[in-house]
């Protein structure tokens, strides 16, 4: 997923569907969360998550192919000077990904994670608490959530980092989440205007 070291990076914000459709939403989270880690607490949206809100000038359908597509994704998913060098991604709950981001100075940092829910050109959620086939990573530390949706002709890009800790979610921040995934954003929007239809 979007790597520890570095990421900091891509979007994150919640976008307000409406209260029925956000509480069915935030209780089927909850739902998850607990069955996956019957000892966990569901996420305090105030103390474990970051969150950065974009309106994009760009169709929601071609943002989320830069998000499930390795050679679209790979441009743009890393702040520069950092790049993707190779990103293999099995769009589908129980999917997995890889991601291996490389730095200027030869650092490399391979991310794996699993989708926990896709639906198309509207939202994905992963986690870096699972590797490939369920197979618990070593420390988790956040799951992703991105969500878009249609705003006056342009797109409302909403990505979510929730953190298993207040101290991960503080950590993750001062790592430069705001920045990094700020920047990402920035790049992403100017990639997908680019991309063909």
């Amino acid at each position: 997923m979007i790597g520890r070291a570095l990421f900091s990076s891509p979007g994150v914000g919640t976008a307000d569907r409406g209260s029925s459709s956000k509480e069915t939403s935030e209780t089927g989270e909850r739902e998850m969360t607990e069955s996956l880690f019957p000892d966990a607490k569901a996420p305090d949206s105030d103390t474990r998550e970051l969150k950065l809100v974009r309106l994009m000038d760009a169709p929601r359908e071609k943002i989320f192919r830069a998000w499930t597509t390795p050679e679209l994704l790979k441009p743009w998913f890393c702040p520069a000077p950092w790049r993707v060098s190779h990103a293999e991604l099995d769009v589908r709950p129980g999917g997995s990904n890889l991601i291996v981001m490389n730095g200027p100075d030869g650092e490399e940092f391979p991310n794996r994670g699993v989708y926990l829910e896709v639906v198309p050109n509207e939202k994905l959620v992963f986690t870096d608490a699972y590797t490939e086939a369920w197979v618990p990573s070593g420390k988790p530390f956040f799951t992703g959530i991105i969500l878009l949706e249609d705003e006056g002709g342009k797109t409302r890009y909403t990505a979510i980092a929730r953190h298993w800790s207040e101290e991960d979610r503080k950590a993750h921040e001062e790592m430069g989440f705001h920045e990094g995934w700020g920047k990402v954003a920035e790049q992403l929007e100017d990639f997908v205007r680019q991309m063909p239809d």
